[in-house]
């Protein structure tokens, strides 16, 4: 296995991917590495693109220095050996690919005069050796065969600077492409014009998620303000058109036809659903960052800093001045009680919703900034969790605290958000500790525990789809559904 980039010390190193055993030194270039390879047949190689401009050959086991290739003039971006091991190719910010053969190192060719207008980041060969793709900072993809050194095909793939195209893979009978944006363009041979499919991810935390009523679509919105929905049955997805927040975005609930989302540009927005884009004409400002919103029929109420507003289709009707920080907001459709959390005083704070007002009720403490709250579907339980590792659940109205003599602490770090199944009868609850635990209302002693759920990357906001199948969202950018045996 071999490694490379900006190191402390050195720029790469080669060892044992099962010992760890060093076998080879990565040595001769100046500046990080960009890239490398292995020759996949004897006499073995290894290749290595360099800020240096240079691609430096290495021989081995044990892998030492050769010699450098220095046909580029900025940095070499990408290496790849063909797959017979025959010749290996190299594209550079220079915009130009250069073949070798390799065996001998010898330069081949040059391929197009330059291939790119731009530098190029990917290159990635067709299985039996015959073609090979390109991605360039031109926006464009390019195909081409090896032989005669000329293109066969070229993709446009836009033109802003997010369709920058910075990596491509050659996997069996697709061929793939990575824009800067992070959409994956699944290319079509037979008509470069279009892709055949392309994956609208995120590649920024993922801050807020929500389904339709129906639970066929899963929303999920970003640090950067972007909104993807997601087919939950069959995972094809798209962004959300329009113009949205531009920046993080707090909370966001959807309706049977709209989505109300609030970010830190001060202003709730809603999404057409029917037509997946913002409805730029309904946008309303707060005053102040939103930090949660709830939905209940027509009224949204946002808690912001130092105020809980209300509103109804979109217009102010009321806003309530607190002394506090809020966090989070969850209404119970059922007596209309309104939760608000506090990470000022580490205080859950009960309001009821008389018409438009809000009048305070009661205050439930903590020993720990409250991070999220939400109400049970059935409207009988309330449950909020804190920074201090706890999961509380209270009976409602009384709100006595702890419905039941078990302490819901398992957690090794904040807990971050808590949601229900739609049949009140477990909660599950994500955390900073990278780490999902899913608690039995009915069965209090008992929990189940999802270790590493997101990989070193911190839960943001889970949700139930069915009694089943939980989603979680984290700052790993990633979405994921799980399975939950009944507990």
């Amino acid at each position: 296995m071999v490694v490379v980039g900006e190191g402390r010390e050195r720029f790469g190193h080669v060892f044992m991917s099962e010992t760890g055993t060093s076998v080879g030194e990565i040595s001769g270039q100046s500046k990080p590495i960009n890239s490398c390879d292995f020759r996949p047949s004897r006499p073995f190689r290894l290749i290595t693109g360099s800020e240096d401009n240079t691609i430096a050959i290495f021989e081995g086991p044990p892998f030492k220095f050769k010699m450098t290739k220095q046909e580029h003039t900025r940095f070499v971006q990408a290496v790849r050996y063909s797959p017979s091991g025959n010749l290996f190719a190299s594209a550079g910010f220079d915009g130009k690919v250069y073949i070798y053969d390799g065996t001998s190192s010898e330069l081949v060719g040059e391929v197009g005069s330059p291939a790119h207008q731009g530098g190029v980041y990917g290159l990635a060969w067709k299985p039996d050796g015959t073609q090979f793709l390109t991605a360039s900072g031109d926006k464009t993809c390019k195909l081409w065969d090896v032989e005669t050194r000329t293109i066969v095909d070229e993709f446009v793939m836009g033109a802003t600077v997010d369709d920058q195209q910075v990596s491509c893979l050659w996997q069996g009978n697709h061929i793939l492409s990575v824009s800067l944006s992070g959409f994956i363009n699944y290319l079509d041979i037979n008509n470069p014009l279009k892709p055949l499919r392309i994956v609208k991810g995120h590649n920024k935390p993922i801050t807020v998620l929500t389904t339709s009523q129906d639970k066929s679509t899963i929303y999920t919105g970003s640090h950067d303000g972007y909104v993807t929905n997601w087919k939950s049955d069959t995972g094809e997805n798209d962004r959300v058109q329009g113009q949205g927040h531009g920046n993080q975005i707090n909370g966001m609930k959807a309706t049977s036809d709209l989505v109300y989302t609030a970010g830190i540009d001060d202003t709730l927005r809603t999404i057409d659903i029917a037509t997946n884009s913002y409805e730029n004409t309904s946008i309303l400002r707060l005053g102040s960052q939103p930090k949660g919103l709830d939905v209940q029929g027509n009224i949204v109420i946002i808690a912001a800093v130092k105020q809980i507003v209300v509103t109804i289709d979109g217009k102010k009707v009321s806003s309530l001045s607190v002394d506090y920080d809020p966090s989070c907001v969850t209404i119970n459709q059922e007596n209309n009680d309104v939760a608000v959390g506090s990470t000022s005083d580490n205080k859950v704070y009960i309001y009821e919703l008389d018409g438009t007002n809000l009048t305070s009720k009661t205050e439930l403490e903590h020993l720990g900034p409250i991070t999220d709250a939400s109400y049970s579907p059935d409207n009988k339980y309330l449950v909020a969790c804190d920074a201090n590792r706890k999961v509380i659940l209270y009976v409602v109205p009384e709100y006595k605290k702890l419905a039941h003599n078990k302490e819901w602490g398992f957690h090794n770090a904040r807990v971050n958000c808590v949601a229900w199944n739609p049949t009140s009868s477990m909660v599950a609850s994500g955390s900073l500790d990278t780490t999902i635990i899913i608690w039995s209302v009915t069965n209090p002693a008992k929990h189940t525990i999802i270790k590493n759920a997101h990989s070193q990357s911190q839960i943001t906001q889970l949700l139930w789809l069915d009694e089943e199948t939980v989603i979680s969202v984290g700052q790993d950018c990633n979405t994921k559904i799980w399975r939950v045996e009944k507990i």
